[in-house]
C-alpha cells in the first residue's frame, strides 16, 4: 500500500529542492559529505538536499510513502537512495524558502528513493519559463527501513555523472 504526499509542479531554482525537518535549513557540501550519491544528499540528520537538471523553472514531482520497499521502475533513467529519519514537522521546501508543501512523514527511520528522468534534456534547458512543457520529472518515496549506506542504483544521464562525481564518499 502507497500514499500519494504530494503530487504536481514545483519550482527550483540553482537545480535544488529540500526536504526539511525541525527548522532544519540544509547546506550543500553538508548534505553530501562522505555520500557515493550527488544527487540525494542525506548526511545532515533530518534533511534531505535533493538535486534536479533544471537550473530554474517548474518540475514535475511526486511524493509517496510506502509501507515497504517498492519495486524499482525501470522508466527511471537516475535512481538513488539514502536513509532518512525526520527531526519533527517535514515540509518539500523550494530554493530561499519560496514555496513549503508539508509532507505527512512521522519521526520514524526511512529509506528514501529519488528518481529522475530526463536531467539531461533539463540540464541544456537550463531555464524553463511557464508555457514550455515540462521537461524532467521526480519521483521521491519513502519507507520505514533501519539505516544504511546511500547507494547508486541507476545512472544514465551526464549531468548526474557530474553531480555523483563531486561528492566524498
Amino acid at each position: 500500500m502507497s500514499r500519494t504526499l504530494f503530487d504536481g509542479e514545483i519550482w527550483v531554482h540553482y537545480g535544488q529542492l529540500y526536504v526539511e525537518s525541525g527548522g532544519k535549513h540544509l547546506d550543500l557540501q553538508e548534505s553530501f559529505a562522505d555520500q557515493r550519491n550527488g544527487l540525494l544528499g542525506a548526511a545532515e540528520r533530518g534533511g534531505l538536499f535533493l538535486i534536479t537538471g533544471l537550473h530554474t523553472g517548474d518540475v514535475g514531482f511526486t511524493v509517496e510513502l510506502h509501507e515497504q520497499a517498492p519495486p524499482v521502475d525501470d522508466t527511471w533513467e537516475e535512481v538513488v537512495e539514502a536513509s532518512y529519519q525526520p527531526l519533527g514537522d517535514v515540509a518539500l521546501v523550494c530554493w530561499g524558502g519560496e514555496g513549503s508543501w508539508p509532507l505527512d512523514l512521522d519521526g520514524t527511520e526511512y529509506r528514501a528513493r529519488y528518481s529522475a528522468v530526463r536531467m539531461d534534456e533539463a540540464d541544456d534547458l537550463d531555464t524553463r519559463v511557464d508555457e514550455e512543457p515540462l521537461v524532467d520529472r521526480y519521483l521521491l518515496q519513502f519507507w520505514p527501513a533501519p539505516p544504511a549506506p546511500d547507494r547508486i542504483l541507476k545512472q544514465s544521464s551526464e549531468i548526474a555523472a557530474y553531480w555523483h562525481s563531486t561528492v566524498e564518499g
